[in-house]
């Protein structure tokens, strides 16, 4: 992973001591909040429902153990001894006092994190797939050029005031972990001629106007990255709409200019950039992948591995759910599910965090990521290890053998947290995990994607979800609208709405009522949900989401 430098361990240091002396200005009544809000927000400080949030950069998702260990230290000192992990790769605390916020980041900047540009109108924490450097699928690591980019846009003098928030997703890989579609620009890697470049999709997007995002180049250089970059962000800063901030984003600008004039417009930016780029973005690129060589992955024998996958069925069923196959022999890639029954998805506590940074130590070449899915990746693990992983995190509340499965739900904080929220989703998700664990069910269900959102913000991606559910506000009523074959991947896909909302008493059982349609409707156990939604369409759904239409029509 990238090691700060003295210039970027001094860089934060004078951000950290610049908000030190506002946060004074504010305790002593100096600044009003108006005064305050924008320079919180530059340093990822929202003021959420109940108190503070402050919103931590996980760059990448890539995370040491003694960077672990500190979040769980601050977790314990400032707040309520757990963090939450987000769908951006960043870790939030949600009751942190405004004093002692300055103390949270002089932390984090010891151990070379913070909280730079995880807000407001500027590019933010870049995402990456979280199984990078690892994927046996994976075209080359996508991590340096997700550094590269972190480092040009940080404090870019262009792109601090732009229209609204721009968020950038890469993957190394033609399987589409990142859900780069979805994103103002997102790049993934391919091949041409034998070397590796970069499809750039602009315009994609979810909240109000949920848009997939479009194919700006289908083969880009990595030489020529940056200065591309800049070009559609330069072209953007200048189109994006600033009158009304609902139409502020690049999905708004390119639907509105169309494809073919963006298009033209960034490669004529793109022209004059390009030869102001001297080549340096390429020697800071080569330095950036020293510091992510992969390990010297050893070997190890795989006998009690076998053994305990043959004899253990607990065991097995958390392998045959959990774990990737890896690009490295013998070795494995584990999901550390954040989602057990009835818990809070994404949460982990304290005591949690130091049982994974401690697993990441010794077993895991000292790397963990965070997904965008709010789960905890151990990339590298010799399966040897995998017995005695499970076996700890097992004990700390940790295994449950769920990934991808209906109780893997991402969800918002939704109204128990957020200020913008009109309905709850911790709850709603709870219930759901709850019930098809009650039904044992969900292993037979297969695969099956269920995402939530409290508004209509989507920070819950409810639209690209299998099922995705969205909560409103009606009359003062909570109110749950379903959609149906959204889809994150690299055949991304929006879902449909299926028809009027259910209240909170009402949506577990219309969720129920969704997976036994697609019990009886699917051709093979083998055929998932989305295959099956895909082949037969929204008809059989609505039917049984709403029985009594039916009724009325007959």
């Amino acid at each position: 992973m990238y090691n700060y430098s003295d210039f970027d361990a001094a860089f934060v240091a004078e951000r950290n001591r610049q908000f030190r002396a506002q946060v004074e200005r504010r305790v002593d009544g100096s600044l009003t909040e108006d005064e305050f809000k924008p320079l919180r927000l530059m340093n990822g400080l929202y003021l959420q429902l109940h108190a503070y949030m402050l919103r931590v950069a996980i760059p990448y998702g890539t995370l040491s153990s003694r960077q672990m260990h500190k979040l769980a230290d601050i977790a314990d000192r400032w707040d309520k001894g757990y963090g939450h992990f987000t769908t951006r790769q960043n870790i939030q605390f949600n009751w942190p006092e405004l004093r002692d916020v300055p103390d949270m980041l002089d932390a984090l900047a010891e151990v070379q994190m913070h909280a730079i540009q995880t807000s407001g109108n500027t590019i933010r924490n870049v995402t990456a797939d979280h199984f990078a450097g690892a994927a046996s699928d994976e075209i080359a690591d996508p991590r340096p050029v997700a550094e590269l980019i972190r480092q040009w846009s940080t404090d870019h003098p262009e792109f601090q005031f732009l229209p609204r928030k721009f968020k950038v997703a890469v993957t190394g890989s033609p399987n589409d972990r990142a859900v780069t579609k979805a994103h103002d620009i997102g790049l993934r890697m391919v091949e041409r001629d034998g070397e590796a470049g970069f499809e750039v999709i602009v315009g994609g997007g979810l909240g109000r106007t949920p848009m997939i995002g479009k194919v700006l180049r289908d083969f880009l250089r990595r030489e020529d990255l940056l200065p591309y970059l800049e070009a559609i962000v330069s072209v953007y800063n200048v189109l994006g709409r600033r009158d009304n901030k609902y139409k502020a984003r690049i999905k708004i600008t390119v639907h509105e200019n169309g494809l073919d004039d963006i298009r033209a417009r960034v490669e004529e930016r793109f022209a004059l950039l390009k030869p102001q780029f001297s080549g340096v973005d390429q020697q800071m690129l080569a330095a950036i992948e020293a510091d992510f060589a992969a390990p010297e992955f050893v070997e190890k024998s795989l006998a009690g591995f076998e053994a305990a996958y043959t004899n253990d069925p607990v065991f097995r069923s958390w392998v045959d759910t959990n774990v990737t196959e890896h690009r490295a022999h013998g070795h494995a890639i584990v999901s550390i599910s954040l989602k057990a029954h009835g818990k809070t998805p994404g949460d982990a506590t304290s005591d949690q965090m130091r049982a994974m940074a401690d697993l990441a130590k010794a077993h895991g070449y000292d790397e963990l990521r965070i997904s965008h899915e709010q789960n905890v990746i151990l990339p590298h693990v010799h399966k040897a290890d995998l017995p005695a992983i499970h076996a700890a995190l097992k004990a700390h509340g940790l295994a449950t053998a769920n990934i991808g499965l209906i109780s893997d739900i991402i969800a918002c904080p939704g109204m128990d947290y957020c200020a913008l929220a009109t309905a709850r989703s911790i709850p709603i998700a709870q219930e759901i995990a709850t019930r098809f664990d009650e039904l044992k069910l969900e292993h037979d269900i297969g695969p099956l994607k269920i995402k939530i959102s409290g508004c209509i913000n989507a920070c819950g991606h409810h639209h690209v979800g299998h099922i995705g559910i969205l909560g409103l506000d009606r009359a003062g009523v909570e109110n749950y609208q379903v959609s149906l074959g959204g889809d994150g991947t690299e055949d991304a896909a929006i879902g449909e709405r299926a028809g009027p909302g259910f209240s909170a008493d009402e949506i577990v059982p219309a969720i129920e009522r969704i997976v036994e349609a697609y019990l009886d409707a699917r051709t093979e156990p083998a055929e998932t949900f989305l295959q099956t939604y895909r082949r037969v369409g929204m008809a059989p759904f609505k039917a049984a989401l709403y029985p009594e239409a039916r009724a009325d029509a007959a």
